[in-house]
């Protein structure tokens, strides 16, 4: 699974997590998760998300371990 970043035509950025892939399904592209033991979309696997084609400026895509390794540290609370 990946943490998608899409990034819209109004310069906010959404995040999708737990996608698999995304195809563009008419005026939308969907981002959708696999069933288990599969790896293509297929009637098992599972939307996740829909946003309007014409809506998007960008789409990243990066494992969710790196997605982790890179955010920002928490701060820990002093006692």
């Amino acid at each position: 699974m990946a943490l998608f970043a899409i990034t819209l035509t109004d310069q906010t950025t959404d995040f999708v997590e737990g996608a698999d892939a995304y195809q563009q399904e008419g005026p939308l592209t969907t981002f959708f998760a696999f069933s288990d033991n599969r790896r293509v979309i297929d009637s098992w696997s599972t939307r996740l998300a829909s946003y309007r084609t014409a809506d998007i400026s960008a789409i990243r895509r990066s494992t969710a371990a790196m997605a982790a390794a890179t955010a920002a540290p928490a701060v820990a609370m002093a006692e």
